[in-house]
């Protein structure tokens, strides 16, 4: 039965027809389409927040003012919907600076303008669409990591950290992606850096939010830049993030859904997590020529001999069966070659191997996942 993700009232539906008593609400387009809220109002247990909620996401603009109001720490910001303001603003400000769609993009919506005319030209591919609104940040440097924190409305667990690779090419250059690859934990989160994100950004987030009449419930994943102990935030996501969240899955194995269905069911306060000291790596293949334009329908051989077992996954995020049966692409990131180790090192020698195995001249994949920490 095919039904269209972002149709409130189809996916409510199918739930009924199917028998379903418990969704988890996993991609940020259907919350900021108010899939939860349906799926609630038709009395269905449901995981993620509600369409209001999920603004954090889906408004960057909205994020900043929430932000302002709790007092937590970011990058100072300005929103235009008019292309010559906007412009007058780089040249006023310089570069380096962060231009970023004020809207859903896949995670590919923000540029990082080291130049003034780099600058421009994001402002002017953004304002090519109709309607189009952009948020310009102040630029941050340090180090990048991610944070993931369920929330019932009342109670925060912390669940885990991690940290991405945004550039598509070894080195981190290249454009940026969606992510190609991630590893668990990110070492330069530190016990004191966590407790000031709980204090400063977080818990005071969830409080505004409540304040404003539309509590958070879900899983809220903020990106952070960290410098000279201190950590501000970059911006939310209201989902787990990809490819972070393959690592950190590998690392909390079957409990998630436990912890999942402790949120949603509102008693986060009676549970926790039982972390073993562990690492996981996750590399992704993608298309070549993402995230730019790529061809789709090229063919995936050598993934039957790949190890399956609770510490090695291949995780498919844009993949098909061809007209013969076989495996083909169907995406720009498609597979997620993931491993859990003793050491980070451990972790990632595995995901390599599995990655390096996969037959698919098409594909490539960064070499380097890890190296900050390693």
């Amino acid at each position: 039965m095919a039904v269209d993700p972002l149709d409130p009232a189809a996916v409510v539906a199918l739930a009924k027809a199917q028998g379903v008593d418990f969704v988890i609400v996993g991609p940020e387009a259907p919350l900021a389409a108010g899939v939860s809220d349906a799926l609630r109002a038709a009395g269905i247990l449901t995981f993620g927040p509600s369409q209001a909620a999920a603004m954090l996401e889906a408004s960057k603009g909205f994020t900043k003012e929430v932000c302002d109001a709790a007092g937590a720490p970011t990058a100072a910001w300005a929103r235009f919907d008019n292309a010559a303001e906007a412009h007058a603003h780089i040249a006023r400000e310089g570069a380096p600076i962060v231009i970023k769609a004020d809207g859903l993009a896949a995670g590919k919506g923000v540029t990082v303008a080291m130049t003034v005319p780099e600058a421009s030209a994001a402002i002017d591919a953004l304002f090519a669409d109709a309607g189009a609104e952009v948020v310009i940040e102040e630029f941050m440097d340090g180090e990048e990591a991610s944070y993931f924190v369920l929330f019932d409305g009342t109670t925060a667990l912390a669940v885990g950290s991690a940290q991405d690779h945004k550039r598509a090419f070894d080195g981190d250059t290249g454009p940026n992606t969606g992510g190609m690859g991630a590893y668990s934990p990110a070492p330069v989160f530190t016990p004191a850096i966590e407790r000031q994100v709980m204090d400063e950004i977080i818990r005071p987030t969830m409080a505004e939010m409540t304040r404003r009449g539309t509590p958070f419930q879900g899983v809220l994943f903020a990106g952070l830049m960290i410098k000279d102990g201190k950590a501000r935030l970059v911006e939310y996501n209201v989902r787990f993030g990809d490819p972070e969240c393959q690592a950190l899955m590998m690392r909390l194995g079957p409990q998630a859904l436990d912890l999942i269905l402790a949120c949603a069911e509102g008693r986060l306060d009676q549970v926790q997590v039982a972390w073993a000291d562990d690492h996981a790596l996750s590399v992704v293949l993608a298309s070549r020529g993402y995230p730019g334009d790529y061809v789709k329908g090229s063919v995936i051989d050598g993934l039957s001999a790949l190890p399956n077992d609770p510490d090695h996954k291949l995780f498919h995020a844009g993949t098909a069966f061809g007209a013969d049966g076989q495996i083909v692409a169907a995406g720009g990131r498609v597979l997620a070659a993931t491993a859990r180790g003793s050491s980070l090192q451990v972790a990632q020698i595995a995901a390599y191997h599995m990655a390096e195995a996969i037959d698919w001249p098409e594909g490539f994949f960064r070499t380097d996942i890890g190296w900050r920490a390693l």
